[in-house]
């Protein structure tokens, strides 16, 4: 039945083609002789179109002109009509030199024909499109919420077109930073003015919601935009991210609120691809932490460079679980082992690297909770972060991986935490390892917060502001660096392609970002005010700095060809660092969280334990109310 239907609207619009040629050639000639109709031509116009309909009903079949819909009716079906009209044409000419008709065919019928032609088929096809959208569509045209669109682009004419069809949603305006854009009209829209007429638009237009419709909109205009609706109390929603769209994952009318994340991550961060396929391409790569936020997504973009396999070795069987099944459903083609590993544990590590025999290792394994290590689990945080990167530092050398690349922190600088002074001493362990043992080139990474992480402070203020608040901050004036996952994964890559061994990379965090700032965006952002949501501030919490360093003071840097990417030139260590630090790690017995912290400032001078705030939570106060 749906064939059936199918082939009797093709054959409508076939014979609507039929009688177009038939109405074109006859009208050429009523034009040529001023609206009146020489007699004395109708044995040319008859022979005429018997030679042309024919070759016109080919040319368009050949064209493809009875494949598309007409409600659809585009550019595309338009190339087609001129395809079509184009063979019509040809049999036009040929009619005339060929067969010579008496009396002859007037020249400017090769001007006139196929202009009506044109405009006939195409205006046909036009004209039912109209139609059929107000038909369908019209009635929506006063429904739905009034939203003023952000970005005259191709995306935004694109989201434009596509809402005038929605039920829900009603654009009133477009605005645009480009002047040359202004009081111009898109889809039937109107260019208002540029971002900063947005409150004015709102209250005329009486808009309450506003989408940004830029897919490759840079972090500062995101904000500006941010900021124009949070003052204007605007709901601010966005379209899918340029990459998305491109990859065909998402359509550009997808459109979703804008979180936290638009308004924290940086512009897309750009990498050599050729340096890391050699670093990666047909290797096996093992990955420690491989199921942890960082880990998860090194993995990720790992897969894209072709290595031979994935060594994925985590120590928690729901997180390998998960990225094994990412592995199964999204890359299939790449091989992997999942195996399950505590790092701590140098007799299953060296097992490990002995049956796979890795030619580059991502260590990102670690523990990273700053307050949860610093009381009743700073020997842990030792064995794991210290200990466990030498396990795997060790089997790296013995079994002669080409590269060992450690993912470190910002808190490593200038330490007042137990978290961070471990992974400072894992850092020194690397550069000692690297200088006595070159065949395996050790490098060490240092990044600030990652977005979205395990324990990052976004999900809990999300929970907080669901359960309706308060926000709890430490301090007014503490501040962080944050940057996206991918962008941490990809700069992890690129300095492990770019390391000849010792190099300690700082990656380039932007700037530093207020955290009761970002607790401000992100109630705003959800749809309420600082007076439905209070903010707390709870005092610092146990090893806590108000703000991050990402380079030591005795620590220089140099610039790499990569602008995200600099080397830090941190004091060399004692050439009997390892052997010191083993010999500490080999008691049986935990040690207790001042001895721990005791055994870190003898081989970590710049660690300042942070004892204004230590220990317990119940010494932090009760929380008072921000002002």
């Amino acid at each position: 039945m749906l064939m059936t239907t199918r082939f009797s609207k093709a054959f409508l619009v076939f014979l609507f083609d039929l009688l177009v040629v038939a109405l074109a050639w006859c009208g050429a000639f009523w034009l040529r002789f001023n609206f009146s109709w020489p007699v004395e031509y109708n044995q040319t116009v008859a022979t005429g179109l018997s030679v042309i309909l024919p070759a016109h009903a080919a040319a368009c079949w050949h064209a493809g002109l009875y494949r598309g819909l007409w409600v659809f009716a585009s550019l595309p079906d338009l190339k087609r009509v001129f395809h079509a009209v184009l063979g019509s044409f040809v049999a036009m000419v040929a009619f005339m030199l060929l067969a010579h008709p008496v009396p002859t065919v007037p020249r400017s019928l090769l001007l006139l024909f196929p202009m009506l032609l044109v405009g006939l088929m195409a205006g046909g096809r036009i004209a039912y499109r109209m139609w059929k959208e107000h038909r369908l569509f019209g009635a929506l045209a006063a429904q739905g919420k009034p939203v003023l669109v952000i970005g005259a682009g191709r995306a935004g004419v694109q989201l434009v077109r596509d809402m005038s069809r929605s039920p829900d949603w009603r654009v009133v305006g477009v605005l645009d930073d480009d002047a040359d854009k202004w009081h111009r009209e898109i889809v039937g829209q109107r260019v208002i003015g540029g971002v900063e007429a947005l409150a004015d638009a709102a209250r005329e237009f009486k808009a309450r919601h506003v989408i940004l419709a830029i897919p490759s909109a840079s972090q500062a205009l995101r904000r500006r935009v941010a900021d124009q609706c949070a003052r204007a109390n605007l709901q601010l929603l966005t379209v899918p991210a340029l990459e998305d769209i491109m990859s065909g994952k998402i359509a550009v009318n997808s459109i979703r609120r804008v979180e936290i994340e638009d308004l924290l991550g940086r512009d897309m961060v750009l990498i050599d691809s050729r340096e890391v396929a050699v670093l990666l391409s047909g290797k096996t790569v093992l990955v420690t932490g491989a199921g942890g936020s960082i880990g998860a997504e090194l993995c990720r973009q790992i897969a894209h460079f072709e290595p031979a396999r994935v060594v994925l070795v985590e120590i928690s069987e729901y997180a390998l679980y998960t990225i094994e099944q990412w592995f199964r459903q999204y890359r299939a083609g790449v091989a992997i082992v999942a195996l399950t590993a505590d790092v701590k544990d140098a007799r299953r590590i060296d097992e490990i690297f002995a049956q796979w025999r890795p030619d580059v290792v991502f260590h990102a394994a670690a523990y990273k909770h700053v307050p949860l290590m610093e009381v009743g689990n700073a020997w842990q945080a030792v064995r794991n972060n210290v200990l466990g990167t030498l396990n795997v530092a060790r089997a790296a050398q013995a079994h002669a991986a080409g590269h060992f690349v450690m993912v470190s922190t910002d808190k490593a600088v200038n330490p007042t935490n137990v978290m961070g002074a471990t992974k400072r001493l894992a850092e020194m362990l690397c550069q000692a390892l690297c200088a006595g043992q070159p065949a395996t080139r050790f490098e060490t990474v240092r990044f600030g917060n990652v977005l979205g992480s395990n324990g990052s402070v976004i999900p809990k203020f999300q929970e907080q502001i669901a359960r309706g608040g308060p926000v709890t901050v430490t301090h007014p004036e503490i501040t962080r660096y944050f940057m996206s996952i991918p962008e941490a994964a990809r700069l992890v890559l690129q300095a492990g392609s770019m390391g000849e061994g010792g190099e300690i990379f700082v990656l380039d965090m932007g700037q530093p970002v207020k955290i009761v700032d970002l607790a401000r965006n992100m109630i705003r952002l959800s749809g309420f005010s600082e007076q439905e949501i209070r903010i707390e501030f709870t005092g610092l919490r146990p090893g806590e700095k108000l703000y991050e360093e990402l380079l030591a003071d005795a620590e220089q840097t140099r610039a790499t060809h990569h602008p995200k990417l600099r080397v830090a030139r941190s004091r060399p260590v004692a050439a009997d660092l390892v052997a010191q630090v083993e010999l500490w790690l080999a008691r049986d017995a935990s040690l207790p969280d001042e001895d721990v912290r005791a055994g870190l400032r003898r081989w970590v001078p710049e660690y300042a334990p942070a004892l204004a705030v230590e220990h317990a939570p119940a010494q932090l106060g009760a929380p008072r109310q921000a002002s």
